[in-house]
């Protein structure tokens, strides 16, 4: 396995671009950390790569040459390019494919190969069958923007979106091509069993994000200081054939960024050697437990 760390925890999770309330097109993820500062400590934390928001890289496009310098001195890889939209409201959804062309060209420039998006917006009124039928057809369409690029597209269900419980992850899928993205906190958050989802959608799986959580309150965690049973989920992983990048995405935390990220590649480089993954998994700091749940990715 390849293993990779999300630069969202520095910064202490995502924020948007306040201009996309009024001007959709220019509504961008971001994190409000350094993200030098993130590269440097994932490296030494172990990681090999890192995925970004796609508005942290719209920051430096204009001298790319400066990101890709640190990247390359610290020897981490950028792996994929997180990127998000409604997705249902056929009035915005040319502005909003527009970010995600735009996603997809800040991918390119930074020499990604992923593209992964999350959204399906909840309308104030409830979700309509209709609105799984758009959401499945612009996610193809992201498909068709990613594979321009020459880039491969995968959906991470999310909580706060239309893809939450397993039924609903299974209704996207029905109207879609679009390949699976399974974060194993959302999913477990969701309602869901994150290994039995992952054997489910085998054939789909194409890029991992890990995660653990504590459910009361619920509040996202480092692998291995939270409750989810990652024997099953390492052993579903290695059921279904997959054998790349596993980027682990802490969306907030209460301390010190590096310090998780060294307590996760711990938990990983403990599990990912064992022969049986039905062995007793060795006990990790639980450096917090009260961290609210963040709104995204």
């Amino acid at each position: 396995m390849k293993l990779g760390y999300h630069s969202i925890t520095w910064g202490s999770g995502v924020v948007g671009d306040a201009s996309g309330v009024t001007s959709v097109k220019d509504l961008f993820y971001r994190s409000p950390g350094s993200m030098p500062q993130a590269i440097a400590d994932i490296a030494a934390a172990g990681f090999a790569g890192t995925e970004m928001f796609d508005g942290n890289l719209l920051d430096v496009a204009e001298t790319p040459e400066a990101l890709i310098a640190v990247l390359q001195a610290h020897e981490v890889e950028l792996v994929s390019v997180y990127a998000g939209a409604n997705f249902i409201y056929p009035d915005i959804l040319d502005d909003e494919l527009h970010r995600i062309t735009r996603a997809a060209q800040l991918a390119v420039t930074f020499n990604a190969k992923r593209l992964v998006v999350g959204g399906g917006a909840r309308r104030a009124a409830g979700t309509t069958a209709e609105d799984y039928l758009r959401l499945g057809a612009s996610l193809d369409r992201v498909v068709d923007i990613a594979e321009a690029h020459g880039l491969a597209a995968s959906y991470h269900p999310h909580l706060g979106t239309m893809a939450e419980s397993p039924d609903q992850i299974e209704r996207v899928f029905d109207h879609s091509r679009i390949a699976f993205c399974p974060d194993t906190a959302h999913l477990a958050a969701g309602g869901g069993d994150p290994g039995a989802l992952i054997r489910t959608y085998a054939d789909r799986v194409a890029h991992i994000h890990l995660k653990d959580l504590t459910r009361t309150p619920l509040a996202f965690q480092p692998l291995g200081a939270g409750e989810l049973d990652f024997d099953d989920i390492f052993a579903a992983i290695n059921e279904i054939g997959y054998d790349d990048w596993l980027v682990v995405e802490l969306d907030t935390f209460d301390g010190d960024p590096r310090a998780a990220a060294e307590t996760s590649k711990a938990f990983l480089d403990f599990s990912l050697a064992r022969d049986d993954l039905t062995a007793p998994v060795a006990p990790s700091p639980h450096h917090s437990s009260s961290s609210p749940a963040p709104e995204a990715s």
